[in-house]
């Protein structure tokens, strides 16, 4: 059995797939981040001493692990301006908490059969929409303008007496466009709709208050924002108004009925730390995070021609940049960059020949779809890796260029 330590399969493997040398540098950080060294310290003690299981209410190992979750509970409702903590239910991440959302909204029947949804969202919401057709609801997806914007006249004009669930993204994971939730919200609450927002890239890099916004059901994930993988939450007005869900699945009634299964309490404690921390340095963080994106963005701009930005140039992630490059495909830049994690997309898609359906909304044409690249900065990067990246770009997409 191979020791859990050994490092040596991971060498083997970098080795095989022909990995330089070079320095590597994340630059993919929409598509995960690394746990950050405090989240990780805070988690440690829950793996093997306080290990007990949060649903244990007879002894104190229980009763410290349900301390560890109610704790991280609020760490999450502070973070996204919920008044009551417990209207946060953890999840194994977006991708369920987008499905409990959508599914049980509209499965509980409490109000019509229509979801309306914009065609830029990412397939954990375009999915278990067009899954709920088979059922007999119905869905509308509405188009966005070039920059990825959906006019909130738009969702206006959707809105009917049958709309039961209107789901906007907060920050695209591929252009990292922000949609102006605020007036969303507002028409929803104003026809008693329930809005739905997925705020997996946004939570803990732009401010988000679902009082202030108006939203009854948002999604988020902790390993977006340096916490671990496999656990995520989402957020269920309980008062004014009060959204009533199916659940997904049953057995044991954990998380008010909503979410059963035995709670990870290391990862919940994680995401709660990791999300306290984002939260606090959020407003710094974004400031560095844009002067090295605009930093790269200038310098790709001043050494290349033919570079274009795909998604509203100020509407968008402090650290996303999502760049077209005329005469180069996507593809052949990462063959030749192994060593900057870049994507040419997103991640959960990557691993299939489908093109972005992102892109494609914005109405790109295949070729500027397929030059294009996600840039994602994060934490850990600095200003000399900024220029490393850059001077390595500009140095391939030449080459390239000459070659074609």
């Amino acid at each position: 059995m191979q020791d859990c330590g050994d490092a040596r399969p991971q060498q083997r493997l970098g080795e095989k797939r022909g990995l330089v040398t070079r320095r590597s540098i994340y630059l993919d950080h929409h598509a995960t981040t690394p746990v950050d060294e405090r989240v990780l310290a805070a988690m440690q003690p829950f793996f093997a001493r306080d290990f007990g299981n949060a649903a244990s209410r007879t002894h104190v190992f229980g009763w410290r692990a349900a301390a560890a979750v109610e704790a991280a509970r609020e760490q999450v409702a502070a973070a996204v301006g919920a008044p009551r903590a417990r209207d946060i239910v953890f999840t194994s991440g977006a991708t369920e908490s987008n499905n409990l959302a959508i599914l049980g909204a509209l499965r509980s029947r409490r109000r019509g059969d229509r979801v309306v949804t914009v065609a830029t969202e990412h397939r954990a919401v375009l999915d278990p929409c067009r899954a709920l057709t088979a059922e007999g609801f119905s869905i509308e997806v509405l188009p966005v303008a070039s920059d990825g914007l959906i006019d909130p006249d738009a969702v206006r004009r959707a809105l009917t007496p049958q709309t039961a669930l209107v789901s906007v993204m907060a920050a695209n994971n591929e252009i990292g466009v922000l949609q102006p939730l605020a007036e969303i919200g507002a028409l929803c609450r104003e026809r008693g709709v329930w809005f739905h927002s997925d705020a997996a890239q946004a939570v803990g890099k732009i401010p988000l208050d679902v009082e202030t916004l108006h939203i009854d059901l948002l999604s988020l994930t902790a390993h977006k924002l340096y916490g671990p993988k496999g656990v995520g939450a989402l957020y269920v007005r309980s008062r004014a108004p009060r959204v009533q869900l199916t659940p997904l699945f049953y057995g044991g009634g954990h998380e008010r009925g909503l979410r059963s299964g035995t709670l990870p309490v290391p990862l919940i404690v994680g995401f709660g730390c990791a999300v306290e921390i984002a939260a606090a340095e959020r407003e710094r963080e974004a400031v560095r995070l844009s002067q090295l994106r605009d930093r790269l963005s200038q310098t790709l701009d001043r050494e290349l021609p033919e570079v274009h930005l795909n998604g509203h140039a100020e509407s968008r992630l402090p650290g996303n940049l999502n760049l077209s490059f005329d005469g180069v495909k996507a593809d052949a830049i990462l063959a030749e960059l192994p060593h900057l994690a870049l994507s040419a997309g997103s991640a959960c898609t990557s691993a299939s020949a489908e093109p972005s359906h992102v892109l494609a909304a914005l109405g790109l044409s295949p070729e500027r779809r397929e030059s294009a690249l996600r840039i994602g900065l994060g934490r850990s990067n600095t200003l000399e890796e900024i220029d490393l990246a850059a001077a390595e770009l500009v140095r391939v997409v030449r080459a390239l260029r000459g070659h074609s």
